[in-house]
């Protein structure tokens, strides 16, 4: 992958990991520039499932999404309208579970196509991911379980893993 190619990345955060019942509560993008933009998502009618134990890791109440959230429709609508042909995630099973029920609930389809950042990556890099993941996150500083946050993380990530590569070739 070459250096001046910048991907954008999505991270969901969710009502719980039940990967029948769950719904997407809070959405975030870290566009290829490093712009930040997320959105808490009011439940759809049809969506009744909550999990203490998830809501004590996002910090986010059913009531704040009730309250503060945006309609599934208006979600949908941005993230097509702000991110580019592919997205990349960094848990493709439950990211793509969760976009899906979101565009499935909005009456709309994603006009972008939503991959695993292990297709980005050769070998080496996947193996150096979680350690420079984890200096990340410890340089940053910010809260994780929020879905902005922890699409930055997967693009700062990136640079740093994309960097550190093109090191090892000079």
């Amino acid at each position: 992958m070459s250096s001046d190619f910048s991907p954008a990345f999505i991270d969901f955060e969710a009502s719980s990991l039940d990967l029948i019942a769950s719904y997407p509560i809070e959405v975030g993008i870290c566009m290829p520039d490093g712009a930040l933009h997320s959105w808490l998502i009011q439940p759809h009618v049809l969506w009744q499932d909550w999990s203490e134990s998830a809501e004590t890791i996002h910090g986010i109440s059913r009531q704040r999404l009730l309250q503060e959230g945006m309609p599934v429709s208006e979600v949908a609508q941005q993230l097509n309208k702000l991110l580019p042909e592919q997205v990349f995630c960094d848990a493709w099973t439950f990211d793509s579970f969760w976009l899906h029920r979101l565009f499935r609930a909005a009456g709309e389809v994603p006009a972008f196509q939503l991959e695993s950042i292990s297709m980005l990556l050769d070998p080496g890099q996947v193996r150096h991911w979680s350690g420079i993941r984890q200096q990340v996150i410890a340089e940053l500083g910010l809260p994780m379980h929020r879905a902005a946050n922890d699409a930055l993380i997967l693009h700062k990530t990136w640079e740093r893993v994309i960097c550190r590569g093109e090191a090892a070739v000079q």
